[in-house]
């Protein structure tokens, strides 16, 4: 039997979603929560397997809580179930740690393969993702080698900020700066300014 709890803010779709889960005798829904906080404070007193969370919510969103959760309580399975299919999406749930990535799209034949997936301790993202998850995971292990200071020029970076800009912004030398990107680029294995610049858009664009 796998234990399972639903972060999603759209009452209907987790109450669809809990109806047809426990169709499967192998799987029990204990509770349903519209957001991440409420969550956390039901973890605090429950312990599912495995967590649906959908990305944008209000309160706390898919994100943060998956970090929450692989902090707080790293042998809990956290599955992302979202409409979004864009990179920078799915890139922030792989780097917040999240399991598996599902589309709200796909059947939920899927879904429960999934689940039972990431159950057994293995990665499952879904087959309608246009991209190389390889490829999101590569990007995401070398993100971990930046500093502090070099995450926040990133940000700076991605608004089409110049060096003299962020230098500015920052309170330091433009020799400093161009310092950071050299290292960032090294670090991420990029070339080109022009690089590093959609490097940046991505990580930081909205969803």
């Amino acid at each position: 039997m796998i234990h399972i709890a639903i972060a999603e803010d759209h009452v209907s779709l987790s109450d669809g979603l809990k109806l047809f889960l426990e169709q499967d005798n192998d799987i029990k829904v204990m509770f349903t929560v519209p957001n991440g906080k409420e969550m956390l404070l039901k973890l605090e007193r429950m312990r599912p397997e495995v967590i649906l969370t959908d990305i944008s919510m209000p309160e706390m969103n898919g994100v943060e809580l998956c970090q929450r959760i692989k902090k707080e309580y790293p042998r809990t399975k956290v599955l992302a179930l979202s409409m979004f299919e864009n990179e920078g999406a799915v890139r922030d749930m792989i780097d917040a740690g999240v399991d598996g990535y599902m589309l709200k799209s796909s059947p939920l034949t899927e879904l429960k393969k999934a689940i039972f997936t990431i159950a057994d301790g293995k990665n499952y993202y879904d087959n309608e993702l246009k991209f190389n998850i390889k490829d999101l995971k590569l990007f995401s292990s070398r993100k971990q080698l930046l500093s502090r200071s070099e995450k926040e020029i990133l940000k700076l970076v991605a608004q089409g900020k110049t060096n003299q800009e962020i230098a500015d912004f920052r309170g330091t030398a433009v020799s400093t700066i161009i310092k950071h990107r050299k290292n960032m680029m090294q670090k991420l294995d990029l070339h080109g300014k022009g690089e590093l610049l959609q490097y940046a858009i991505q990580e930081h664009g909205h969803y």
